[in-house]
């Protein structure tokens, strides 16, 4: 029982050493995510419209 207090003590302590990030750095970094994913989809979707429009002319 020793062992579990002591390495919840520890854990607790490591976690007083973590730099957190501020709130500007996590809006910053939702937004790239935001348009990376918006974009990537884009595209994916063009490419998407582009390859059954040509199996449509086609066949």
């Amino acid at each position: 029982m020793g062992k579990i207090i002591q390495f919840f003590k520890e854990s607790f302590a490591e976690l007083k050493k973590v730099v957190w990030p501020g709130v500007d750095d996590v809006v910053s970094s939702v937004k790239v995510v935001l348009i990376s994913t918006i974009v990537v989809a884009a595209v994916l979707g063009l490419l998407d419209w582009l390859f059954v429009t040509g199996m449509n002319l086609i066949f």
